[in-house]
């Protein structure tokens, strides 16, 4: 605790470097993720290749990308431009399946109920759509929430300044008070963002609301 209050400068510093790495790339793997799940969810034959395409994405290691970026975008490696690049990447590779699997449950008479009305099929989509898929988009967006905070602090390995610091830190001193409040922070950090997700889900669904979440 006693070195906790000495650095809180650092620690506060770092949380939000933290959250910009972590939190920008959330929202624009969301808007990358919305057109293609879209895709992959209106025509079959790219269901497949989307989903395990985009997939693979995530499979590479964070370190390899991290190191590898700075010479495929022309960006010196200590840029965090490379990590949000990375992190938009790992993003989009988790909800790519996530957006055309919360579309694929949207009910068929549901749809065609919106088209008998006269809706065209874009605003379907946003009308219909898009807010009925909100909850399962949400289950995702609320994993790679979690998978971006803990992603992010690997970049401390190539000097990216965020709380991850705190863990080289402490590992090169053998000192354990910096990794601890590094952890800590960490998963403060990722259950805020969880907090946020579920909060703007609740108010983008009021109708689960106002049926006590029942289906």
């Amino acid at each position: 605790m006693t070195w906790f209050l000495d650095h809180l400068g650092d620690v506060q510093d770092r949380t939000l470097q933290h959250v910009y790495l972590a939190g920008l790339p959330l929202l624009l793997g969301l808007l990358l993720a919305l057109p293609l799940g879209w895709l992959a969810r209106r025509y079959k034959a790219l269901y497949a290749p989307f989903t395990a395409g985009f997939g693979l994405l995530y499979t590479i290691p964070s370190l390899a990308l991290f190191v590898l970026l700075p010479a495929i975008i022309h960006r010196q490696i200590l840029d965090p431009v490379n990590v949000l690049v990375a992190m938009t990447l790992y993003t989009v590779a988790l909800l790519v399946r996530t957006v055309a699997d919360g579309l694929g449950a949207v009910p068929e008479h549901v749809q065609q109920a919106a088209t008998a009305m006269g809706y065209t099929r874009v605003k379907r989509f946003f009308a219909v759509e898009l807010p009925l898929a909100v909850p399962v988009i949400s289950a995702g967006l609320r994993v790679a929430a979690v998978s971006n905070v803990s992603i992010v602090s690997v970049a401390a390995i190539i000097g990216i300044p965020q709380l991850g610091l705190f863990f080289t830190d402490g590992f090169n001193r053998d000192f354990y008070d910096p990794i601890v409040v590094g952890i800590v922070a960490c998963i403060v950090l990722a259950l805020l963002f969880d907090v946020v997700i579920i909060g703007v889900t609740r108010v983008l669904t009021p109708w689960i609301r106002a049926t006590g979440g029942r289906a």
